[in-house]
């Protein structure tokens, strides 16, 4: 993942505790997957209107 082996995930943990503290940590993970799960949402809308866009124009006479 990234090019990320398991010393380099450890120690941006223990970075990222030291720097937020062990009670925040939960609160940005649960705001890093809502928005994760949003960003998700919007790609598949926007796949869904790209598709919707081609059949239109397969049904339409080429000029």
């Amino acid at each position: 993942m990234f090019g990320l082996g398991l010393p380099e995930m450890g120690i941006v943990a223990v970075v990222a505790i030291l720097i937020f503290g062990p009670k925040k940590i939960p609160e940005l993970g649960n705001a890093l997957g809502k928005t994760l799960r949003s960003f998700k949402e919007g790609v598949g809308q926007s796949e869904d209107e790209a598709v919707e866009k081609d059949k239109e124009e397969e049904g339409q006479p080429k000029v």
